[in-house]
């Protein structure tokens, strides 16, 4: 294994985005086992973008700016859309021991789709595996499963302790309402902050 390839990996994935709040906002919520849920369907969200790297969709999607603006503005919608919903709805940062619980599936989903639609993770893997893969091998597809896999798994670890630590704070916020009003805020602003970041890159 590449010990350059892990190291841009562990830099990559240990970056705060829009993943590891989402997570860090689960752990926070409804603890360690939701962060882990979250940290899972985060890691998923991986799997079309590595599919389309490997089979070249990503070449398709590089070269389309009709493509990329579409997935882009979709994901700034998405985006927003989770701004709102932690703000107005208190959806995705809901501090309160005695609120139902949040379906799993509910909660990969959301986990899912937010990375799903992230289209620089698309043109991360097509512009990142190929420097770590030859890639005029016929088999050069397994490789590069094999170090997006290395990837995912890297994405989920930290991803896990991102939420963990949230968790090991959680007792503390539950018991200070005005924290929990004042980390909606921050969440629904910094979810609004990357739609925005997202939204003027070129």
């Amino acid at each position: 294994m590449n010990i350059s390839f892990l190291l841009t990996s562990l830099a990559i994935v240990a970056t705060p985005g829009t993943g590891a709040l989402y997570t860090v906002a689960a752990g926070l919520s409804r603890g360690t086992r939701a962060s882990l849920v979250a940290a899972f369907g985060c890691t998923l969200g991986i799997v079309p973008h590595m599919a389309a790297a490997i089979t070249g969709l990503a070449a398709v999607l590089n070269a389309s700016a009709v493509a990329f603006q579409t997935l882009k503005y979709a994901g700034v919608a998405y985006l927003l859309y989770m701004a709102w919903g932690t703000l107005r709805d208190r959806g995705t940062l809901t501090v309160d021991e005695n609120a139902p619980e949040v379906p799993a599936l509910k909660v990969i989903m959301t986990g899912i789709t937010i990375n799903l639609l992230n289209p620089k993770l698309t043109i991360f893997f097509f512009a990142f595996l190929p420097q770590f893969v030859h890639t005029d091998r016929s088999d050069a597809w397994l490789p590069m499963t094999q170090l997006s896999i290395v990837f995912m798994l890297m994405t989920f670890l930290v991803f896990a302790l991102y939420g963990r630590f949230a968790a090991a704070f959680r007792d503390k916020v539950v018991a200070r309402p005005s924290v929990v009003t004042g980390m909606r805020r921050t969440f629904a602003g910094s979810f609004a902050a990357l739609a925005a970041v997202l939204a003027f890159e070129v």
